[in-house]
């Protein structure tokens, strides 16, 4: 049996580390627990092909919290964010591409040579986008209020959002209210007539959802992706140099600065429970650690399902969390490239592949590449995001050479026709390079290695249940006070003592560190 701790955090994912590093700057004995040899979760940098530093899961950041930068002095321990500009490039196979910038007015300059309309459009959305962006990430720092009790906090937490909501003036408050429940598909409908236009900026509402542009609430993940984006910045793409998997190690770093040991290779079996509290974990070939808290950064149905005892939780919890949709839907492949991809459209190298490539012509590509997944079966004309970090951060890729990383999309976890073998892999690793190859006919020669992960791939890598990127599907019956569920949705588990602080919590997904900074703020209230 190991030495008590005041915490054990399960789990070195980025959340993990951020919610030790909180809980150890305060002054508790906090050990942190990772089943990996890396640290990072699926915010891990790995050399997959020998000399290059691959993004195995998540290949930008997505709205990470200034916050938790500057609370751990993340800069001080090698953080560096690269900030690309443009942000997205959008190929087409004839005619006029579509390349957004981080200013607005340069994109309404290049949308203009597609659609005059849709440029005189393009300020005013962004300007809408951003205050309901402010809105959200406001609700991002509130822990999630119980709707069913009458605890003050949760009043003065609730009345906090509604003075943030009408802050923004009756017109804009209504505004922002009418669009959330709405689907991604009827908001551009209202502003864009271009069907490339409104297939670029759709692809962010629908990234790692069992979900089309034309489904309810995709607005909402839409908005999501971008708190925090800066004014007039749409589909904002940020990395890390060096690989996301530096910020793991930055936080990681931090976390040892303040005094919590962090371990990896060490897989939790089982979560102890002694007289209905977590009083520690047991770690695989028997270690028992004891602590007074176990917080766990897992996914809800790894934590309640895999971890606990079977008698921890009551039958209707138990219920609830076996009804929670996970529904992974993500392909990643990378490539080795002997030279970039050369489209078509725009020639040659150029500030338009630093961003990330999309291809997404329309919001009718991403509904039918969504249509067979309903059915059990892989796109077979997939959304597409690639990214080139080589660009920008050369160290990633061998002298000479780039690095491709993309995400694919639709790819179902639970296959209606055969499994998810090598063949079923190597099939992805095809279908992803043969429609690049519509649009940049060179891929295929300049491809010298190639890693291929289904989504069985990322549940065994990652822990990730069914592979959803976001530890169950962000969807509005499964945000705020709903997520995971009632009764587990403000960090606190119906087990005492025991935490949870992953993307399965509020706020949800993407690399950004606010459930693991909301959960140590509510440890350290209680």
């Amino acid at each position: 049996m190991s030495a008590g701790f005041d915490t054990v955090v399960i789990g070195g994912g980025h959340n993990g580390l951020v919610t030790a590093a909180y809980l150890a700057k305060a002054g508790q004995g906090v050990l942190v627990v990772e089943r990996r040899e890396l640290l990072g979760g699926a915010a891990t940098t790995e050399e997959i092909f020998p000399g290059y530093r691959v993004d195995t899961g998540a290949h930008r950041l997505g709205g990470l919290s200034a916050q938790v930068v500057a609370d751990l002095g993340l800069t001080g321990h090698g953080l560096e964010v690269l900030a690309a500009d443009p942000t997205v490039f959008t190929p087409v196979g004839n005619g006029i591409p579509l390349t957004l910038w981080r200013d607005p007015r340069e994109t309404a300059e290049s949308i203009r040579r597609i659609s005059r309309p849709d440029a005189e459009a393009w300020v005013p959305f962004t300007e809408l986008v951003g205050k309901a962006a402010s809105f959200l990430q406001a609700a991002w720092t509130t822990t999630p209020p119980d709707v069913t009790g009458s605890d003050l906090g949760d009043l003065l937490a609730g009345a906090k959002l509604g003075l943030k909501l009408r802050g923004l003036g009756r017109k804009d408050m209504a505004e922002v209210m009418r669009i959330l429940p709405m689907s991604i598909y009827e908001l551009l409908d209202e502003w864009f007539e271009s069907d490339l236009v409104r297939g670029t900026v759709a692809a962010s509402a629908i990234g790692g959802l069992c979900q089309g542009p034309m489904s309810g609430g995709t607005v909402y993940t839409f908005l999501h992706h971008h708190v925090g984006a800066g004014a007039g910045v749409i589909r904002p793409t940020e990395r890390v140099r060096g690989g996301v998997g530096q910020l793991s190690e930055a936080i990681a770093s931090a976390c040892r600065q303040y005094g919590a040991e962090v371990r990896t290779g060490a897989p939790v079996e089982r979560i102890l429970v002694d007289d209905g509290a977590a009083k520690g974990v047991v770690i695989a070939g028997g270690e028992e650690v004891r602590a007074e808290r176990v917080v766990s950064s897992a996914d809800p149905r790894r934590t309640f399902v895999h971890l606990l005892p079977p008698d921890a939780i009551g039958p209707d919890f138990a219920r609830k969390i076996d009804h929670v949709r996970f529904r992974g839907v993500c392909a990643k492949v990378h490539l080795g490239l002997a030279g970039l991809p050369d489209f078509t459209c725009l020639p040659g190298a150029g500030p338009h592949l630093e961003g990330v490539i999309s291809i997404s012509p329309s919001l009718e590509y991403l509904e039918r590449a969504y249509d067979p997944v309903k059915y059990g079966a892989i796109s077979d004309a997939p959304y597409l995001e690639l990214s080139i970090p080589s660009l920008a951060d050369p160290g990633v890729a061998p002298a000479g050479k780039h690095l491709a990383s993309i995400v694919m999309q639709y790819a179902p976890f639970s296959l209606r026709d055969g499994a998810w073998d090598e063949a079923a892999r190597n099939s992805i690793g095809d279908l992803v390079v043969r429609t690049l190859a519509r649009y940049a006919p060179n891929i295929e020669a300049v491809v010298e290695g190639r890693h291929v992960m289904t989504p069985l791939d990322l549940q065994e890598r990652f822990g990730l249940t069914e592979g959803n990127i976001y530890h169950g599907e962000m969807t509005l019956d499964q945000l705020l006070f709903m997520r995971p569920v009632p009764g587990a949705a403000r960090y606190r588990a119906p087990v005492k003592g025991l935490y949870l602080c992953g993307a399965g919590t509020h706020p949800g997904g993407g690399v950004t560190g606010m459930p693991g900074l909301n959960a140590a703020r509510g440890i350290l209230k209680d």
